[in-house]
């Protein structure tokens, strides 16, 4: 039992988002502003890789950036954000062309593709930092936000309610070069070839947007 145990913690190692801290070359600048005519909506929904490729497939989204928000530190990184002191989350800001998808259609792809009834994790990744959370910008986004959950929590689609929490938007701190374009990158790590793909292939699949 013991070496089976020992086995099953070893794979869960080797399939953690934070397994990883390899140098990546030519990214895009994860501090760029927004473009002409772009708007932002920022999520955490777990590992910022898999929220960054959920975003990024959906047409009318120029791109996804990963970062950390959601708590009181200024200027946090992977190894305190890791440690779950600083309250802050992985977090992906979204740029999209509002004219081509709509704020609450990054809504239900946000709660689409997660378990938005997991406290304080999404699957193998678990600690506050993975935590399931919405920032709106304006009153707007807030109904559309506590809608989308009212009505998620009236199908009984799970036995839980949702545990999202939604919040204010204050501040986006983006993360280190190698965290952006994580999968695309490495696409043949574990975490990106078991998870990552498999998760955005099952969200391909059930949630009815427009794709890339």
């Amino acid at each position: 039992m013991r070496t089976i145990l020992t086995s099953l913690v070893c794979l869960i190692a080797l399939i953690s988002c934070a397994q990883s801290t390899a140098t990546i070359k030519g990214m895009a600048d994860p501090k760029a502003k927004p473009g002409q005519n772009e708007a932002v909506a920022t999520f955490s929904e777990g590992c910022f890789w898999h929220a960054e490729i959920v975003f990024q497939s959906l047409v009318g989204v120029r791109d996804a950036v990963s970062g950390y928000a959601g708590g009181t530190t200024t200027d946090p990184n992977y190894e305190t954000v890791s440690s779950g002191t600083t309250g802050h989350a992985e977090t992906v800001q979204v740029y999209y062309d509002p004219t081509k998808i709509s704020y609450a259609t990054l809504v239900d792809a946000f709660f689409a593709s997660q378990n938005p009834t997991q406290v304080n994790g999404q699957g193998y990744d678990m600690g506050t930092e993975y935590r399931s959370i919405a920032f709106y910008r304006n009153a707007q986004e807030k109904q559309i936000l506590e809608t989308a959950i009212n009505k998620i929590n009236a199908s009984k689609k799970y036995a839980d309610k949702v545990a999202t929490q939604i919040v204010p938007f204050t501040k986006f701190y983006p993360a280190e070069e190698y965290h952006q374009e994580y999968v695309y990158n490495h696409m043949d790590e574990p975490y990106v070839s078991h998870v990552c793909i498999p998760e955005l292939m099952n969200f391909k699949k059930e949630f009815k947007g427009n794709f890339k």
